[in-house]
């Protein structure tokens, strides 16, 4: 492998000194001639040339790094790389982050508090932080003054740091409006807890129901809503599944909280023989890619991952470059209807 040039053996064939060199690569070109900084960057090109990036930063006395920090509660199992919502959202990021011209750090942290020591070493420019609850974010924000910017931070109150969240309540009333206009009445909500969007998403659930009866669309005690808590660990669920396939009958349809689940209860379901939906019907919620592929295909309710992840980096870049306050973002839905629901006929007696 050929040896690196260096910044001294560049100056000794211009004639010109270190600092002249150096100062070019760093851009303080004020008093250097338009001549000189040519016949520098010529040189640069000619030789081959490739700066220390750490270096020309910190000339610069900005990293460009954003630090994209993902929780590592134990809740998480060591997986949450693995979800298909978050590596979609981290693909997002990381795409909007290299098109404005700044470099992309990931990391895994358990400790809210170490992110500080994180940002500090490394004179991170901002943080995009993915999984933590409320009260992180505010402890964050008492102890370091870099700018960052939050997906789903479940808080109304005002804030100093950006959040892009997304209507979860909004979305569970389209999976219910759905599946009432498809003539579901019998539904289980399907979480691994009853916080923060699941909760959301399991009350707009119920408000669909409860203005479909106010209207009389639905008639008044013909529908039951069960909300079905799920373990957050794999084999935990396994049991469950097992538990509540002996109650199906009461059932005709889930409405799972996240796209994986609603993949992992049919895929669960059509192993134990049973065909979706003929047999039990299905939505999920996230539209990740895995939705469009598994048959049937999913119908769930889209969150635009893609949109969600360029508004938080526009967020911290808007903090980070033009000192702007924190803002609150919230992500419309929409709903997206593939072969997972079946359409009951007999609707009108369940009514009854």
């Amino acid at each position: 492998m050929a040896q690196r040039v260096t910044i001294k053996e560049i100056a000794e064939e211009l004639g010109l000194s270190t600092a002249t060199v150096s100062n070019v690569i760093h851009g303080k070109t004020k008093k250097i001639s338009e001549k000189t900084i040519k016949k520098v960057q010529e040189k640069l090109e000619e030789s081959g040339y490739i700066p220390n990036m750490a270096a020309v930063l910190l000339a610069q006395n900005s990293s460009k790094i954003v630090c994209v920090v993902l929780s590592d509660d134990p809740k998480y199992e060591g997986k949450m790389l693995e979800d298909p919502f978050v590596s979609k959202m981290i693909g997002g990021i990381s795409k909007e982050l290299d098109r404005i011209g700044y470099f992309m750090m990931l990391k895994e942290e358990k400790d809210i508090k170490q992110i500080v020591r994180y940002a500090s070493m490394w004179n991170m420019a901002g943080l995009i932080l993915i999984g933590y609850c409320a009260m992180d974010y505010e402890k964050l924000r008492g102890q370091m003054h870099i700018p960052f910017a939050v997906v789903d931070a479940y808080t109304s109150e005002v804030l100093q740091y950006s959040d892009v969240g997304v209507d979860n309540i909004r979305g569970g009333r389209l999976a219910g409006e759905y599946l009432i206009e498809m003539g579901h009445r019998k539904i289980m909500y399907v979480s691994d807890n009853d916080e923060d969007c699941d909760h959301d998403r399991y009350i707009g659930l119920c408000q669909a129901f409860e203005e479909s009866c106010a209207e009389d669309k639905v008639k008044a005690g013909s529908y039951h809503i069960n909300f079905y808590k799920i373990s957050e660990k794999k084999q935990g669920r396994d049991n469950n599944y097992a538990c509540l396939k002996n109650h199906l009958s009461e059932y005709t349809a889930a409405f799972c909280a996240s796209d994986a689940y609603a993949i992992e209860l049919m895929s669960y379901l059509q192993k134990e023989g049973l065909s979706i939906p003929e047999d039990f019907s299905i939505i999920g919620f996230d539209d990740i890619p895995l939705a469009s592929y598994v048959t049937p295909g999913l119908t769930t309710i889209s969150q635009n991952v893609e949109g969600r992840a360029r508004k938080a980096v526009d967020l911290l870049r808007e903090m980070m470059e033009e000192n702007s306050p924190g803002k609150t973002v919230l992500f419309p839905v929409e709903l997206v209807e593939r072969g997972s629901v079946k359409r009951l006929e007999n609707r009108e007696k369940q009514d009854q």
